[in-house]
């Protein structure tokens, strides 16, 4: 079940997406309006609304979800995959992509892909194990670019760089031990900015695989940033750079 206004509209008008329904207060059917005309103008076939009351969405879905009067019942979206990543970066020669080296928080990686989204990433990079799985939280954190940014899941992120490195990707790891910042490096090429979770951060095998370990010039009393905050600034620098 996706909720909030804007993963519904997005998944509405994506037609990738299998919708089965659509529960909705009148309010919400008025905020879709525009997904609505947008889904009917590129003739994409979705069932008629069911009218609820908003007491029903607080029944039906998670406790505190903010779901603004709209929950939409929808299919999962074809995964992509590495392999598919890699051959797509064979004629983009400035592909940018995220790896996520066990970041959990679905709220993390929500806003991370909201951010890949806006400055133009490809793809965000999880490993199948210690990442969230596809909720309603992550889908509600991303605010729609669940739809935009394909969510690529592999099972060995040590053997995941080495694809991307052979693929042309520079991948650079952020990390406080980092010898340059990010303003110091050149991200004209294929790249991939690699983060940790909070706390842990890179593992030791990951940041090995890394072609460069650098930092965010960061300082005062709290030194380091929240994952999704360091992914925002990152991607920022690399467009930027560029």
């Amino acid at each position: 079940m996706l909720y909030g206004i804007h993963p519904v509209a997005a998944a509405w008008t994506n037609p990738e997406r299998r919708v089965r329904r659509l529960l909705a207060t009148d309010s919400g059917l008025e905020a879709l309006a525009d997904a609505f005309a947008e889904a009917k103008r590129q003739g994409i076939a979705r069932p008629e609304p069911t009218p609820v009351e908003r007491a029903e969405l607080d029944r039906i879905l998670p406790p505190g979800a903010v779901h603004q009067g709209v929950a939409l019942d929808a299919g999962p979206l074809p995964e992509m995959g590495l392999d598919e990543l890699c051959t797509a970066a064979g004629v983009d020669s400035r592909m940018l992509v995220i790896v996520l080296d066990q970041v959990t928080d679905p709220h993390n990686v929500g806003a991370i892909l909201r951010s890949a989204a806006a400055f133009g990433a490809r793809g965000v990079l999880v490993t199948e194990r210690h990442a969230p799985e596809v909720t309603g939280v992550l889908a509600k954190s991303a605010s729609g670019a669940l739809e935009a940014v394909p969510l690529i899941r592999v099972g060995n992120l040590a053997q995941a760089l080495g694809q991307l490195q052979q693929a042309g990707f520079w991948c650079v790891g952020l990390a406080e031990s980092g010898a340059r910042t990010l303003a110091e490096l050149d991200f004209s090429g294929r790249t991939a900015i690699v983060l940790g979770a909070e706390g842990p951060g890179l593992r030791r095998l990951t940041m090995e695989r890394c072609d460069e370990i650098a930092r965010l010039p960061t300082q005062g009393p709290i030194g380091s940033l929240n994952v999704s905050n360091a992914a925002a600034v990152a991607l920022y620098e690399v467009a930027r750079r560029r």
